[in-house]
């Protein structure tokens, strides 16, 4: 299957699906892909594009990320 294929059928799925294929596959994708520096810089463009057309507000993210962090990280 070519990646032409491939994309067009993920875009096909319904939206949960599409959702359930992100949170179950970028973990993974993105652990091998970064091992790439320069792919960060790549991606970087692409994450941010997509939050600025979901409206969502960059600081306010950037808390949530903080905070997130905070507690992933755990008591010391």
């Amino acid at each position: 299957m070519s990646l032409e294929q491939l994309q067009q059928q993920i875009l096909e799925l319904p939206t949960a699906d599409k959702q359930a294929f992100i949170l179950n596959c970028l973990p993974p994708l993105a652990k091998e892909a970064l091992q790439d520096s320069s792919f960060m810089m790549q991606l970087l463009p692409v994450f941010l594009g997509i939050v600025k057309d979901s409206g969502l507000d960059l600081q306010q993210l950037l808390q949530f990320a903080a905070l997130h962090s905070a507690t992933s990280a755990g008591p010391r």
